[in-house]
């Protein structure tokens, strides 16, 4: 909130914001830090103000820091603001008629008694409660004084102000501080530091962060995360009684600058919100994002010069970053996005009156104590309009992009009316900095070290796949992994609508990868190519592996069309929705049009799906099914056992095991992966050795890094060097006596993997 220059000190101003009437008072060149706990002339404004706008919902004193007063607080005020103006208007507590009736002698001290209880009721309602208390006492001490002709008056008077004292006393604001009065003396204003904890808002932004701790809540962990020395928050974890969803506390570093840092910032802002970005200039956000940190580092070294302030080296880089986030950036989703313990953050309409969720590796969903502001809604759908390139209207109510800061991307979806109709709300989904890798799975026993072994064997074999799976699954994760099990000799074409996949990664890993993005499924016009026609380019790119981010709606007849006669020779591979094979027969059948003889293309089918812990408190991400389709059947897969688990989830193991159909080598498609292989062809124990192989490389791999407390070997660039390694060994142990067998490829593997260990070579 910015006030015109002109404006009086302590003047306030209503606005309108997200449904809500907010009252602003200017604090801007007090003498002090404006505070409801601590001055009685601050609450006396708010009270008076309240008076004349009954209607405001939340409070926010304006300085170098905006200090904004929730609902609540608000209206513990509103409802001394209603009583003062019921007492006056209503009761006429100050009329002679109230105060004397036929004893003048009495007007004079009851008037001047009730007058002091009125100020003191918009200055300390505490106060005042025990001044109405203690004026009641004496009423009835007096009363025992008086002659029985004035006793009758007396009484009067005596109900009158208890009818006083128990309608203050059912104000919000005095049931809240009843457990506080014991020993209260007057003037004391402790109390209203229990009932009154503002969210401190720096001048410079607008999003809203509560900022206290819950007195009732236990800490249950507490942790760092930052971007840089100087870019540092706390995120503590908290539990409270009784709620079943735990708080994500954020402390970042703009919460704890000094008035005079807060001042620069503010100033520095009012600067370079004139020269904000034009549009063309965010299709390369990183190189515009370091120009304006330089120019912002540039300004407030000026600024505190003017200003007679010192900066350290540290200083302008903080300032500088936290000035870069909140003009060009997005603000407080920048910090949640430096944590790598979350993987969604969600923010639901109206987005100003709730708190943004998150959902959280060890914690599941938490709510944090984040209110972003309306002006920062919309500036950062603005900006994502401008990222992505396409529209973000009434005509086009749905958004997907992505968006990249440093090593951090993260998928954005963004609705807003009419398909949302309480305005924008947002879902972030996380990317992990370095891509998943299967071994990184086989930690976190999303799959066991067979799955692991069996996925390498199937992606070498060339096969069609599908991975399906319910939202937020791990489906994509686990396709990004299945991508390095590719030999980097052979190229990769990636089709995307939302850029997902580490195709990035991948080219640092020297693949030779061509990623094509194509216009999703839910826009209704856009200058990008559809999936569909994406999908038969490709064919036409020449020999390559097939990758196909998601498959939502028509691009699926092209994909089998490819799977059918352009990419038989190499893997093809894409993520879809569906929770069971037969659920993915019938999406791709029935809702996508494709023919049932065409989806018998489909070699492999794996699933993905949430478990819940028995608590029913905790969500797992497991991979729970491995089927493969046979060719036999000709209308239901179902009916005529067209599915053929290969490994199926068991609930007590916490694991996939193998089915017998896969342990006796009864699966078709592995048998005409090995009918191609020079020794493997009728010899399943051979081929079922090169499987349980790679299981044991993957397993090894994880033991090694626990054991060794080098979490980097489960990452993608030494995954990578790993299945080379793995390969040549094999082709050399081939060349010598005609198989890589597992006895003669394991030991030369770990002799490779102790030497790169002792090197650290990679």
């Amino acid at each position: 909130m910015e006030f015109k220059k002109e404006a009086p000190l302590y003047s306030y101003e209503i606005r309108r914001e997200a449904g809500e009437d907010v009252i602003y008072f200017n604090y801007l060149g007090a003498p002090f830090v404006p505070s409801l706990a601590d001055y009685p002339q601050v609450m006396s404004r708010v009270i008076d103000a309240l008076i004349e706008a009954p209607n405001v919902s939340r409070i926010v004193l304006v300085q170098q820091k905006n200090y904004n007063y929730d609902f609540e607080e608000t209206s513990f005020l509103q409802e001394i603001a209603q009583l003062y103006v019921y007492l006056l208007r209503q009761e006429k507590i100050l009329s002679y008629e109230k105060l004397a009736s036929n004893k003048n002698e009495f007007f004079k001290q009851r008037y001047n008694d009730l007058f002091s209880f009125l100020l003191l009721l918009k200055e300390d309602p505490i106060a005042a409660y025990s001044e109405i208390r203690k004026i009641l006492i004496n009423a009835k001490i007096l009363l025992d004084k008086l002659d029985e002709g004035s006793k009758s008056e007396q009484t009067n008077y005596i109900n009158f102000l208890e009818r006083i004292s128990n309608l203050l006393k059912k104000t919000k604001l005095i049931q809240k501080a009843l457990p506080y009065l014991e020993g209260y003396q007057k003037g004391d204003r402790e109390i209203y530091h229990q009932l009154f904890k503002p969210d401190i808002i720096p001048n410079f932004t607008f999003t809203r962060l509560v900022f206290d701790l819950p007195d009732d809540a236990e800490i249950v962990d507490q942790y760092k995360i930052s971007n840089s020395d100087y870019d540092e928050s706390i995120v503590t974890i908290l539990r409270k009684k009784n709620e079943a969803k735990l708080i994500y506390h954020l402390n970042p570093p703009e919460n704890s600058l000094s008035e005079e840092h807060d001042m620069l910032l503010n100033l520095a802002r009012g600067v370079l919100i004139e020269h904000q970005p034009k549009a063309e200039e965010f299709t390369d956000t990183e190189r515009t994002r370091q120009v304006f940190f330089n120019i912002s580092k540039d300004l407030l070294r000026d600024l505190a010069a003017s200003k007679r302030i010192n900066l350290s080296y540290s200083d302008i880089n903080k300032l500088a970053t936290i000035l870069v986030r909140h003009t060009i950036g997005f603000g407080l989703i920048e910090v949640l996005l430096q944590d790598k313990k979350l993987q969604d953050i969600v923010l639901n309409a109206p987005i100003p009156l709730t708190n943004i969720f998150v959902r959280h590796q060890d914690y599941d969903e938490c709510a944090t104590n984040i209110l972003p502001s309306q002006e920062d809604v919309d500036s950062w759908a603005a900006k994502f309009r401008m990222i992505s390139g396409r529209p973000l209207d009434e005509a086009n109510p749905i958004l997907d992009t992505q968006l990249v800061l440093g090593d951090i991307t993260a998928r954005i979806a963004i609705i807003q009316r009419p398909l949302s109709p309480q305005g924008l709300a947002y879902a972030i989904r996380r990317h992990r900095e370095n891509p998943w890798t299967l071994p990184l799975f086989v930690q976190n026993k999303m799959l066991n070290p067979l799955a692991a072994g069996l996925l390498s064997f199937l992606i070498d074999g060339s096969r069609t796949m599908l991975i399906a799976g319910t939202r937020s699954s791990g489906k994509t994760s686990l396709l990004g992994s299945l991508m390095q099990e590719i030999i980097p000799r052979y190229r990769v074409i990636v089709i995307e609508d939302t850029l997902e996949l580490p195709v990035e990664s991948l080219r640092k890993l020297k693949y030779d990868v061509l990623r094509m993005k194509v216009r999703s499924a839910l826009l209704k016009t856009t200058t990008e190519v559809s999936a569909d026609e994406g999908i038969r380019v490709s064919l036409r790119l020449g020999d390559s592996s097939l990758i196909i981010g998601e498959i939502r709606s028509i691009e699926a007849k092209a994909l089998y069309e490819a799977m059918r006669v352009g990419a038989l020779a190499n893997v093809v591979a894409g993520t879809i929705h569906g929770a069971s094979p037969y659920a993915v027969f019938d999406r791709v059948v029935n809702d996508l049009g494709v023919p049932v003889t065409s989806f018998k293309a489909t070699d492999i089918i794996g699933v993905c799906n949430p478990i819940k812990t028995p608590d029913g408190l905790h969500s797992l991400k497991r991979f729970v099914r491995l089927s493969e389709v046979r060719k036999h059947w000709t209308k239901d897969p179902l009916q005529e056992k067209g599915f053929i688990d290969l490994m199926r989830y068991d609930v007590e193991k916490d694991e996939l095991v193998p089915t017998e159909d896969l342990i006796n080598g009864e699966s078709e498609i592995i048998k005409n992966i090995a009918a191609n292989v020079r020794g493997w062809a009728g010899n399943w124990d051979a081929v079922w050795d090169n499987i349980q192989l790679r299981a044991k490389i993957k397993k090894e791999i994880v033991d090694v890094a626990e054991k060794m407390k080098m979490p980097e070997l489960l990452e993608a660039d030494f995954n990578v060097l790993s299945n080379n390694a793995f390969h040549e060994i094999s082709d050399k142990i081939t060349k010598e006596i005609g198989l890589p067998v597992s006895e003669r490829v394991f030991p030369e593997w770990q002799k490779w993997l102790t030497e790169k260990i002792k090197g650290k070579s990679f």
